[in-house]
This record gives structure tokens, sequence and C-alpha cells, in this order.
């Protein structure tokens, strides 16, 4: 599965942005017909998703943010979306594992599914939801909508959020799935959007959802490795390629003890290199 660095969200009923998304570079384009659409937009929004999905024309992925099963507008946007080449299906508020069953039950077949994890209940529940199988194939923190039921003050290094952030990566790594880094709202503060990313890479997310292309490059940036870490992963797959550590366990690499756990993981990092 290709993981994606950058998730760039638009609204669906902006028919200029999803144009512009078609020239952009981000890795999966995000047709949000949730938060970024008015309750009185909502079926209008629908049909731009619909139609951009079948036309086509982006550069990378494509996904459609829906509302949420249980609201007035879920199972139509899903019905909408039925045998249209839709690469993604992103499900908000996630709060229980039954609803991926739902959403399977709903979505083609070869359509992967990313839950949002945006609420203390899904907290709570995240392990389950995470390994409910099905199209699930990533987890992504949505962190305003989690800030806000938690009620935390502002933080530029997101404080109040860590545990999360890491409980977030936990269970995805737990159940193979890929973890999504939450949105960065400053728009001209491009120190902050690096310091962010570089945390998320840290923490050991795979890519940040983004709200505007002017982050899309710092989001590559930071979740793509960089041309040390590639040649220190060639070094490692090499060391134990050699006839002398066949059968060891553990072995030197340019002064340092690699064992291979460390092999499995220069191998998924020269693989996503590529």
């Amino acid at each position: 599965m290709e993981v994606p660095r950058s998730l760039l969200f638009l609204p669906a009923s902006n028919a200029r942005a999803i144009e512009k998304a078609r020239t952009l570079g981000c890795d999966l384009a995000v047709l949000d017909l949730e938060d970024a659409v008015a309750p009185e937009m909502k079926a209008e929004a629908r049909a731009a998703a619909a139609a951009a999905v079948k036309a086509g024309g982006f550069r990378g992925a494509v996904a459609v943010r829906v509302n949420a099963l249980g609201t007035e507008w879920g199972e139509a946007d899903l019905a909408a979306l039925e045998g249209l080449p839709v690469d993604w299906i992103v499900a908000p508020k996630v709060e229980e594992p039954g609803l991926i069953d739902a959403y399977d039950a709903r979505m083609d077949e070869g359509v992967r599914l990313c839950a949002m994890i945006e609420t203390p209940l899904a907290l709570m529940h995240m392990n389950a939801i995470a390994g409910a199988g099905g199209p699930l194939r990533a987890l992504m923190l949505g962190v305003n909508d989690l800030a806000a039921s938690l009620g935390t003050g502002p933080s530029k290094d997101r404080e109040p959020l860590k545990p999360w952030l890491a409980a977030t990566v936990v269970a995805a790594r737990a159940h193979g799935l890929a973890a999504i880094d939450g949105v960065f709202n400053g728009l001209s503060d491009p120190e902050g959007l690096a310091a962010e990313c570089a945390q998320g890479r840290l923490y050991g997310f795979d890519g940040k959802s983004l709200i505007h292309p002017n982050q899309i490059e710092a989001a590559h940036a930071a979740f793509s490795p960089t041309p040390d870490e590639i040649a220190e992963a060639q070094a490692i797959v090499d060391a134990f390629a050699a006839p002398e550590a066949d059968g060891l366990g553990v072995i030197r690499v340019a002064g340092a003890m690699v064992e291979r756990l460390h092999l499995l993981r220069a191998e998924a990092l020269l693989a996503r290199a590529r």
C-alpha cells in the first residue's frame, strides 16, 4: 500500500479549488463534504465531488471525506460514490469499531478507508477501531475537533495532545495501518508548519493532513526519507546481504551494532523511498 505523505483537504463545493488540485503534487486530494461545506450546500457539494472523481485528472490519488454515517447526509454521500474511481474514503468522527463494518457494507471493493479519531470516545475505543479490519487502512488524528472536545488550551508544541499523538501511532502500528497526523492551522507560519511536521515524523506518523497547497512541500520534506537515511538504510541492507553476515542476528555497521529488526526497518524505508 502506498502511504500518502500529504493529504490536502479542499471543499468539494469549490470548483476552482478542485481544478487547482488537479495541478498540485499532493499525494492525496481529499474532496471534503463535511466540515468545509455548509448544510445548505451538502447536496450540491456531493454532486460536484462525484463529478470530479468521475472526471479524474488528479496527479495523485483522490479521496472523499463523507459526512458521518448517522448524519442526514452520510448514506447519500456513500451512495453517490458507488462505482466511481475513488481511491480512499475518509470517515469523520469514528467512535466505535462497528462503524468500520457499516462503511465496508457501503463501499466498493478495493476502496481504502481512513478513520478519523476526533473525540474522547474515539480515544477510548481506538485500539478496537484500529483492529476492525475490512477496508480500514489508516487512522487520522483530527486535532481540531479533538482539542475542542477535550477542552485543551492552545500550545505551539501540542503539549496537551502528545499522549494522543503517540496513542494513534501505537494503534496504527499494532494493526498494520498508516498513521496520519492532523492539520496545522497556520497559513502564514512556515517555521511552525515545518516544526509540527518534524514533530509528527518524530512521533512516527507517515503523513500529514493539510488545508492549503502551500503546506505540501513541508509535508513532503518531513515525511520523505532523507538522502542520509537512504544511505544508512542501504548500508544496513548491504551488510546483512554479505556472506559473512549469514545466520547472524547482530552485526556491526558503521561502528554501531545493528539487529535484524533494523534490517526490516531499513528495507521498509528503502521501499518508501522508491
